[in-house]
């Protein structure tokens, strides 16, 4: 596997770290809380065929700056800087392509910058805080999972902690949100090594209790690609559901053979229904490897 062009943006905001793959139209991936490096991202993998995939370290993560004040983690301050980026790649426009919190992203991202992008894809989101009242979720206190799934959380942010054990942990935490949990090994076969960033994932544990842009999805006027699948544990369906029936120009794929990795569980599809996505509501007409 090749591994990604790791870059330094200077921008109105500060120096941030961006790792770029692929040929074609421009598309930005990021994550609220990861920390990538030259090895990648499966996500973003998803794409290399056909759009220059510019994988952002948001601020804290990886080498891009640091926040001077907390409020610099926030959802919104995280789409400034994505701009700013942007803006100083000299792009007038690129796609933007979020899987779960880094789909939470890209509605805030169409939310305030609609005229940014030429569309936006949300896999695995959810458009307010999905965790209360959803006994369904694995971050509900009522999962069978919730418990195992918080220790693994806690210790995962040290930074300390050896490559090995870093490794296996991260296995197991991956497998309780995959539809065929055996199958791990073949869906993530790839060398793509990536870390937490403690500081970001703290932020936004506070940040999510009173996330809510539900009456502000009618703003958002870039089409918009929504996939889940049916048995997501970390952003149940409803939310997706939910988010197509508020965004006026969006489509809604369900996956009916997955978890939370849909572009992984099954990628065929995946890349077909992207494929057709951006062929059909932008005008392209490159296809898919």
């Amino acid at each position: 596997m090749d591994i990604w062009d790791k870059n330094f943006v200077n921008t109105s905001r500060g120096i941030f770290e961006v790792f770029i793959k692929g040929e074609g139209e421009p598309l930005c991936v990021t994550h609220l809380y990861s920390e990538f490096n030259e090895t990648g991202d499966y996500f973003a993998e998803s794409f290399i065929n056909r759009h220059k995939v510019f994988l952002v370290n948001l601020r804290e993560a990886g080498n891009s700056e640091k926040a001077s004040q907390p409020y610099e983690l926030s959802l919104l301050e995280s789409i400034f800087d994505l701009e700013a980026i942007r803006e100083a790649l000299g792009l007038n426009r690129w796609g933007f392509a979020g899987h779960s919190t880094g789909g939470m992203l890209g509605l805030i991202y169409g939310i305030y910058f609609s005229n940014s992008l030429k569309f936006n894809v949300i896999v695995g989101g959810a458009a307010r805080e999905y965790t209360t009242f959803s006994p369904d979720c694995i971050y509900n206190q009522e999962n069978p999972n919730y418990k195992r799934m918080q220790d693994l959380i806690e210790v995962l942010k040290r930074s300390d902690l050896p490559s090995d054990t870093r490794k296996e942990l991260n296995k197991e935490r991956t497998k309780l949100s995959l539809y065929s949990p055996e199958s791990y090994d073949e869906f993530f076969s790839l060398n793509i090594q990536k870390k937490m960033s403690a500081i970001r994932l703290n932020y936004f544990s506070r940040e999510v209790q009173i996330f809510d842009v539900t009456r502000k999805l009618k703003l958002i006027s870039t089409p918009t690609l929504i996939v889940c699948g049916k048995y997501d544990v970390q952003c149940p369906i409803i939310y997706s559901i939910e988010m197509n029936e508020l965004i006026p120009n969006s489509t809604l794929i369900i996956f009916n053979k997955s978890n939370h990795y849909p572009f992984l569980e099954e990628a065929e599809r995946f890349n077909k229904e992207i494929n057709t996505f951006v062929t059909d509501r932008i005008g392209t007409t490159h296809k898919y490897k």
